[in-house]
């Protein structure tokens, strides 16, 4: 699927309330979903938007006045696009469900359930992302389809397309030795008016057992006949096809030479089939024998398993037995393996690696197979000429089933296995199963909220700070402040990878405590060392929605002496829609000790001046999507112009986020911003050493 965490949803709302349709956006922001809101207010700036913009999903207000739920679903379904189309309910009846789906919208979404609006916008996303890709891969088909019709036509292999016994397809290779001039002379014909009469009875056996969805043969020999009722002798491949959607089988038909050995012949292709040097199969006979496991997997959801075998150290190996004996240790390799798994298909798949193919494998017996033959090689004394060796080997293997239905997919996995097998010192297995993911999905999550609890407990952040510059030189010092955990690896991790598991496992609440009283504290070491600082830092909604918080501020302040003003709390502009009471008191409770309260990424909502008239910030963080293009782009100069007139028109100071260049530094002095901050400037690091001066 194409839909990924960074993916932003091109989502069109069609609402009469401004903050309705930005509590949407809100809660969608919320629970992780990137959005890019629009939102028009008439019929024609809706046909526009859709015709002129890539549109994901419409949002539309079942019971809008300004434009009506029936025309919008006009609109939308006229537009020749596929665009889900959902309405937006306060409440449902078979009546109104009757009417929005007789419209063609593709569901409803609760305003008063969240949960089941998220869901309805996450199912429709992903059946618009699933549609998408399906047109794009059956184009791919039908361009694949395309080619590979011009090479069958170009073939000099006598090829045919067969269906329930039917010609429904051949290459004029395959009319001219038969001696026939058109398809049109055997489409339709049965493959039995083909066949000699005294091999009749058992083809028609066969054409059963195929309808039965049985496996053709790899080679069928028999007594053909042309249309002039010639008999030569001919041998068949079978190969399962499709054909303009139809399953089908795909026939060579190939003529054989007078007096012909059948069994000659099957010994022939046999070693056709295999490696000369170890006797086993070789890689392509192999990989026809992995595709037909994996198509088995995702057709029917058939468990097989897939084991790439390399020996240990095998350049110090041939040092030892010379690189002319290197096909002899394949050989002896190849011996030992097949006595190890004698009912797998093994195969030498590379100069030094082997392959096998266990059928009908779950899991655990694929586990069992891998170290059964680890313990084989690593127990096992090899003989190689004059020399006798004990080499442990390495092996990554793959489970296949249906969550990884692609030979490049398992191949590449079981590539991987190998490789990590072999870095950590081989006689290893490493097995990769789909199904395990998200056991081991469990175990990291587990293994981070232990992390996290633990950091809480023993102070084992890792804090950071940033300067925030006022660009008329003031000469205050501001920082702020990030947290971060060292991984397991020791390499500090950004909060972004921990920071949704500690929401899910409800530890925002700690960590933000934690995060106000090192604020604090570090603020109070500073004053005493004669440096007046204030220090900004996140906190999460459970901050702004626990009635507790202000009093442990409170305690915080009273206990070190540090007046108010030193802290600056940072309120995503997200979180405010969803929660304006709670914001309103928390806002006011925060500012009676002096605590200031800044407004992130303000400017990414859909009308974020609004807010203005009900909360009122001592600061607002412009969202740092302008400064992305702020030098080019005359529509971010003037929104960030906008909110900084308004902001200073309230006396509001504001900060632009990741500054990233001198030309940006020009055009937010010239708007009138008052502090900026960016790795352009200045990064985040440990020491708050900045000179502000």
């Amino acid at each position: 699927m194409a839909i990924g965490k960074d993916t932003a949803l091109r989502l069109t709302l069609v609402d009469d309330q401004v903050n309705e349709a930005e509590a949407i956006v809100s809660s969608l922001r919320n629970a992780g979903i990137a959005v890019r809101p629009l939102r028009p207010e008439s019929l024609d700036e809706l046909a526009t938007m859709l015709a002129q913009q890539p549109v994901d999903l419409v949002l539309a207000e079942h019971a809008s006045r300004q434009l009506p739920f029936n025309e919008v679903a006009m609109v939308v379904g006229g537009s020749g696009r596929d665009v889900p189309l959902l309405a937006v309910l306060d409440g449902v009846t078979d009546e109104i469900l009757d009417d929005v789906q007789a419209l063609g919208a593709h569901g409803v979404a609760l305003r008063g359930r969240p949960q089941q609006l998220l869901r309805a916008v996450r199912n429709a996303w992903t059946d618009l992302d699933a549609r998408r890709s399906q047109r794009q891969l059956e184009s791919q088909m039908r361009e694949t389809e395309r080619r590979c019709d011009s090479l069958i036509d170009s073939s000099r292999e006598p090829i045919a397309y067969i269906h329930e016994g039917m010609h429904i397809r051949a290459n004029q290779a395959y009319l001219e030795m038969f001696g026939y001039e058109a398809f049109e002379d055997v489409e339709g014909m049965s493959l039995l008016d083909l066949v000699a009469p005294a091999d009749v009875a058992d083809f028609k056996l066969l054409l059963k057992r195929l309808s039965k969805g049985e496996a053709p043969p790899p080679r069928y020999e028999l007594t053909a006949r042309d249309i002039e009722g010639r008999d030569f002798p001919a041998v068949m491949e079978f190969t399962a096809a499709q054909y303009e959607g139809e399953p089908c089988q795909q026939v060579i038909f190939r003529r054989q030479a007078a007096g012909h050995d059948p069994e000659l012949a099957r010994q022939l292709e046999d070693l056709k089939q295999r490696d000369a040097a170890t006797g086993l199969l070789n890689r392509p006979t192999f990989v026809a024998s992995l595709d037909a496991a994996v198509a088995e997997a995702a057709a029917q959801g058939a468990n097989h398993a897939l084991l790439l075998i390399e020996a240990d150290h095998a350049s110090q190996l041939l040092d030892v037995i010379g690189l002319d004996a290197a096909d002899q240790l394949m050989a002896a390799m190849g011996e030992r393996l097949q006595a190890s798994a004698p009912q797998a298909i093994a195969a030498r798949f590379g100069e030094r690696q082997l392959a096998l193919l266990q059928r009908d494998s779950d899991h655990v017996a694929t586990t069992q197979l891998a170290e059964r033959i680890r313990d084989a090689f690593a127990a096992h004394v090899l003989a190689v000429g004059s020399h006798s060796l004990n080499a442990t080997v390495s092996i990554g293997g793959v489970q296949i089933g249906e969550k990884i239905a692609s030979t490049s997919q398992v191949l590449a996995k079981a590539s991987q296995g190998i490789v990590a097998a072999v870095g950590v010192g081989g006689n290893r297995a490493e097995l990769y199963d789909p199904g395990a993911v998200d056991r081991a999905e469990l175990e990291r999550i587990a293994a981070w909220v232990a992390r996290i609890e633990q950091a809480i407990q023993q102070d084992d952040f890792r804090l950071d700070f940033q300067p925030v510059i006022a660009l008329q030189g003031d000469g205050s010092e501001m920082y702020e402040m990030f947290l971060r955990l060292h991984g397991s690896d020791g390499v500090p991790v950004e909060a972004d990878t921990y920071l949704p598991i500690a929401e899910e496992h409800g530890l925002l609440g700690k960590i933000d405590r934690w995060a106000m009283s090192r604020a604090v504290a570090l603020a109070g070491s500073r004053l005493r060392a004669g440096k007046r600082t204030r220090l900004m830092l996140s906190v999460s909604q459970e901050a702004i929605l626990d009635p507790e918080v202000p009093g442990f501020v409170q305690g915080l302040l009273s206990e070190t002496g540090v007046a108010g003003d030193a802290l600056v709390l940072g309120v995503q502009e997200s979180k405010v829609f969803t929660n304006l009471r709670a914001v309103q008191d928390f806002v006011s409770a925060m500012a009676s000790m002096g605590v200031r309260i800044v407004l992130e990424r303000f400017g990414a909502g859909l009308n974020s001046l609004q807010l203005l008239a009900h909360i009122e910030p001592a600061l607002l963080k412009i969202d740092p999507q302008f400064m992305e293009d702020l030098s080019k782009s005359a529509q971010s100069q003037q929104q960030v112009r906008e909110i900084a007139r308004q902001a200073g028109e309230r006396r509001i100071h504001t900060i632009a986020d990741r500054v990233q260049d001198a030309a940006s530094m020009t055009l937010l002095f010239s708007a009138g911003v008052d502090y900026v901050q960016g790795d352009f400037l200045a990064p985040a690091g440990p020491d708050m050493n900045y000179d502000f001066s």
